[in-house]
């Protein structure tokens, strides 16, 4: 499995570390925790869809574009993230927002994320929730060819075949990180949306023989769906590899998606424990659309026993603190004294 071949552009500050979680551990009383600190890849504030656009943005700049255009919610880290990767390197970016969330304070939708796709010069517009995205950023790619721009469109999430390598090659990573530590993984947690993250970490791990399962939280989609989405894209990627055929199979595809609550981007009230939780307990700051409820689904799965006190489980930190700023009302913290 040779990554090399493949176009890459380094946006990204690798290897990430991989740290125990000891506060936490002993506090949940639970197996003994560590977390892959991916929100530590430094682009933007960090985040994973970093790893993801260092091979886009290769496809970007060998087919010639100038111009790159994404999607995604309201507080997206992937549109962030692709904002700050064109302003590094030199591209238009237009950044298409569907409202997913029917929010309409300001710190949601003007602070965090947005403020940050602005500062770095992307376009940002707006479509109502329900929008077919896909097609509206076709149609912008349209509009922008006639103009004699050379847009290339990334799917949401940077979630394709090509953007799932940078999750082959975390899977490389974190397994050589473990072994010069002699950390014996026995589980992988993380937050799972459009697909991309768990699929290329999957396709990688079974590339490897690693042994190792992957569990994804869902923050969207219903158990089924989820596992579909992820097995396509994993199989595809496999694909995209050269493995052979049958490489990934469905056994190696699980979701929890017990933890979205009311839908996506909607905090619970399991989320803001756990956000505080990791905050006061290890200095670490999660996120209320993806980490935050990642971290609830793990903390209430150890409290159910689902992992024995002996294994080592790795939560994969994906990034996105930075939405924490798009929610001040989640949290209700005190005010300070006079």
């Amino acid at each position: 499995m040779n990554l090399a071949r493949f176009p890459r552009i380094r946006l990204g500050h690798l290897p990430t570390p991989l740290e125990p979680l000891e506060t936490l551990s002993k506090h949940l009383g639970g197996p003994r925790l560590w977390i892959k600190r991916d929100d530590c890849t430094g682009l933007s504030t960090g985040g994973n869809k970093t790893r993801k656009l260092e091979y886009l943005m290769a496809e970007a700049r060998a087919q010639g574009a100038d111009t790159v255009i994404t999607q995604g919610a309201t507080q997206s880290n992937h549109a962030r993230q692709t904002a700050a990767a064109a302003a590094k390197l030199g591209f238009a970016c237009h950044i298409l927002l569907e409202d997913r969330t029917g929010y309409t304070d300001p710190a949601y939708t003007r602070s965090g994320n947005v403020l940050l796709d602005k500062l770095h010069g992307a376009v940002v517009s707006r479509r109502p929730g329900g929008a077919d995205m896909q097609a509206e950023m076709e149609a912008l790619a349209e509009e922008l060819r006639r103009a004699g721009r050379r847009p290339y469109v990334i799917p949401g999430g940077g979630s394709n075949p090509v953007g799932a390598l940078g999750y082959v090659g975390a899977a490389l990573e974190l397994v050589a990180q473990a072994a010069a530590m002699d950390l014996r993984i026995d589980h992988v947690v993380h937050a799972t949306g459009s697909a991309g993250t768990q699929a290329g970490l999957v396709a990688g791990l079974v590339a490897l023989n690693s042994g190792i399962p992957v569990l994804g939280i869902g923050v969207r989609a219903p158990r089924e769906r989820q596992e579909a989405n992820v097995l396509a894209l994993a199989q595809r990627t496999a694909e995209h590899l050269g493995l052979p055929a049958g490489t990934v199979r469905a056994e190696h595809v699980r979701a929890n998606c017990d933890y979205v609550g009311q839908g996506y981007g909607i905090p619970t009230e399991a989320m803001v424990e756990a956000v505080k939780l990791v905050a006061e307990k290890e200095g670490i700051l999660l996120d209320p659309v993806y980490t935050g409820k990642a971290m609830a689904g793990l903390i209430d799965l150890i409290g159910k026993g689902y992992f024995r006190p002996e294994e080592n489980v790795v939560f994969l930190h994906t990034g996105g603190a930075v939405g924490l700023f798009g929610y001040p009302d989640a949290f209700g913290l005190p005010a300070d004294s006079p």
